[in-house]
């Protein structure tokens, strides 16, 4: 989130602004729910309710714990660079439906909502790590210790005023180390301890549903403009218009990076390529694209473009099992997103910071590495600790025999897909077949 826009000394509320921030609300909330057909599209058959459930439940956990404490952690006031608390916001309590957030001049309770969307979303992106193997109670249990544990310290760092991060200067406009490293890394922490899916690199495991992968995957692209246009708070100096254009121009730089990059190594330009490459062109775009100029945002879509479509095979290689390739679309392309603002910085964004290549030496790149590998290391050694603890206490997997048969039928006694009444009528009513010599001989045999 970028750093406040000084407003008058009396700052009243503004309609506009308030209205935009209501509508980018609503659209970062619906990436939820398209999350949830993205990766119920990827995965098998028996597993597509299980995954749009992993998504769905955080919508309901995540609300109410940042509204009774969450908001208050994040983004009250800080202690030691850490973590704040606002007592007066606890449960909402002390907040008056007209107080304005900070100097901007929107309401306190829009600028919470706003950020209560990144809170749901971040740790349903982990969800797609984990795909046809844990226990949905584990899972709810995991979103709600690492929502508290996890996203809210880090959301403090990285957007709180007086956090470590946003006190260095490091520059995430709307979430490429807060949200997608932070869940890449948890993503891998996690898959680390609780192993690899039964016939992993033996069994084929391909998408049972392209057209839902490619639905998901346009419905983020369309929520996303509410996810980094909204997060400059207003459209007060254009910042949020420059923010709108490079999350498109980032975003179909980088599908055609993948696709060439898949065209090239595998032979073929696919669907599951095009939704991948959209992905991580957004996610590049989300923390650099207040600081870069449109052709800058060329630059970072066709870098993350190529460079996730190279790491989502590295696991295969170094043989952790990342269902649907989190770690290679989210933690990479947060990285590489991050890192480019120390190069690609034009000095005529969000701030006057400028990039190496504009001519501002290294002192920005520094700082990125601070925050992009500070928030790494965290998030990956505190997820595998509370997989480890959850997984030594009530379990993180269901059993072999369950996750053979389908999670879905095992944890959620419901099936995607009912044929069961297929044909039937049609059955009934059809001539019954001529019986052939051969099926006669067969018959008397």
């Amino acid at each position: 989130m970028a750093p406040a826009i000084t407003l008058a000394a009396e700052t009243e509320l503004s309609a506009a602004n308030t209205g935009f921030m209501l509508i980018c609300s609503a659209l970062v909330m619906l990436m939820t729910p398209a999350l949830a057909f993205f990766y119920g599209g990827m995965v098998r058959v028996k597993s597509t309710l299980n995954m749009l459930m992993m998504s769905f439940i955080s919508l309901g956990i995540v609300t109410v714990l940042w509204v009774l404490y969450g908001f208050s952690l994040a983004f009250g006031t800080d202690s030691g660079s850490l973590i704040g608390w606002n007592s007066d916001w606890v449960g909402l309590s002390g907040v008056d439906k007209d107080e304005l957030w900070g100097t901007y001049n929107i309401p306190l309770l829009v600028f919470m909502v706003f950020q209560l969307m990144f809170a749901i979303i971040t740790p349903a992106l982990i969800s797609g790590a984990l795909a046809d193997r844990v226990k949905f109670s584990a899972w709810a249990l995991f979103v709600a210790l690492w929502a508290t544990v996890v996203y809210f310290p880090v959301a403090h760092w990285v957007w709180g005023e007086g956090g470590w991060a946003f006190d260095m200067g490091v520059i995430d406009f709307a979430g490429g180390t807060a949200v997608h490293i932070n869940a890449g890394a948890a993503a891998l922490g996690v898959i680390i301890v609780i192993g690899k899916r039964v016939g992993f690199k033996k069994d084929p495991m391909r998408p049972h549903s392209l057209p839902l992968v490619m639905l998901g995957a346009g419905l983020l692209w369309f929520g996303w403009f509410g996810f980094n246009a909204g997060s400059w708070l207003g459209n007060d100096d254009g910042v949020g218009s420059l923010m709108f254009v490079n999350t498109q121009v980032a975003t179909a730089a980088a599908i055609l990076a993948w696709l060439a990059y898949e065209k090239i190594r595998h032979g073929a330009f696919t669907t599951l390529g095009a939704a991948s490459g959209a992905v991580a062109g957004l996610v590049a775009i989300t923390p650099s694209g207040g600081a870069v100029s449109p052709v800058g945002a060329i630059a970072v879509g066709a870098v993350a473009g190529l460079l996730c479509a190279m790491a989502v095979g590295l696991k295969y290689k170094f043989g952790y099992d990342d269902s649907l390739d989190v770690v290679g679309v989210h933690l990479v392309g947060g990285i590489v997103g991050s890192l480019l603002v120390g190069l690609l910085a034009s000095g005529k964004g969000q701030s006057d910071v400028e990039g190496l290549f504009y001519g501002g030496g290294l002192e920005q790149f520094w700082k990125q590495c601070a925050g992009v590998f500070g928030v790494l290391a965290y998030s990956l050694v505190v997820s595998a600790i509370l997989a480890f603890l959850l997984d030594k206490t009530i379990g993180m997997r269901v059993s072999e025999d369950d996750e053979v048969a389908g999670i879905d039928q095992a944890e959620h006694a419901e099936t995607a897909y009912d044929f069961s009444g297929a044909g039937g009528g049609a059955a009934r009513t059809a001539a019954p077949a001529p019986v052939t010599a051969a099926a006669s001989k067969k018959v008397d045999a």
